[in-house]
């Protein structure tokens, strides 16, 4: 069975010698036995506590709560539950790097597609990337609740031709404008404009923002804070008080 002098034990867990020293002079880490000369000798037991407290330690617990935990009848069933919460928190701070490292990459991303470069440029690409996703869901379920309305249309129209009845098609023009109306204050609602020549983040009126002319990512507004006239860049605009 391998004996380990304190100096190997501290390389093996790599913590220092006198680390190894104060775990004994605290009764948590007692070697299994001394050499004739007096040396402290740790056995693979000993190694295997050594490395649960070293464990225990990085979770930031004091040296009196680790004593406690191992003079428990079933420290194992503590260790694994603290093993299991660790598990957890490292999972949520991966997802969060990950979430952070995705963000920057699209950063980046614009940046590279910006002609010129400058700190309010890098603002204005921020708050574009900071609601892309539920930007992008928001247009979807404009498009996809539009689809049963559009198919009404032409089955209403398809009806009067064929049979001469009319009032499928007036059945769909109130549908109509009751889908755009109920569609049309949750889109912009939820979403806002960025100015391109003072930077400034603003909602237009309903009315403003539904006669004017639109690219898929852009609409051509009266900017409320500079009255530049122009296409202004839409952004994510809901989840505000």
């Amino acid at each position: 069975m391998s004996k380990y002098t304190t100096g190997e034990l501290a390389k093996l867990c790599d913590v220092t010698v006198r680390t190894v020293q104060y775990y004994d002079t605290r009764g948590i880490l007692i070697p299994s036995e001394l050499s004739e000369g007096g040396r402290r000798l740790y056995s693979e037991e000993d190694l295997k506590l050594m490395k649960t407290i070293c464990f225990l330690r990085e979770l930031d617990l004091p040296i009196d709560a680790i004593s406690q935990i191992l003079k428990e009848e079933h420290p194992e069933k503590v260790i694994s539950l603290l093993i299991q919460q660790q598990e957890t928190v490292l999972s949520d701070e991966i997802s969060e790097k990950q979430n952070k490292l995705e963000k920057l990459r699209e950063l980046k991303s614009g940046l590279k597609s910006n002609e010129t470069f400058s700190l309010e440029s890098i603002g204005d690409i921020a708050v574009i990337m900071q609601g892309k996703k539920k930007l992008k869901r928001l247009r979807l379920t404009s498009v996809l609740t539009g689809i049963p309305v559009t198919a009404l249309q032409w089955f209403s129209i398809i009806f009067w031709i064929i049979r001469g009845i009319w009032w499928p098609f007036v059945l769909w023009v109130i549908v109509a404008a009751a889908w755009g109306t109920i569609i049309s204050k949750y889109y912009f609602k939820n979403v806002k404009y960025i100015c391109p020549e003072c930077h400034a983040v603003f909602k237009p009126t309903m009315k403003n923002a539904l006669w004017a002319k639109h690219t898929p990512s852009a609409r051509k507004l009266t900017c409320t804070e500079c009255g530049h006239i122009g296409f202004c860049v839409e952004a994510w605009g809901g989840d505000e008080k």
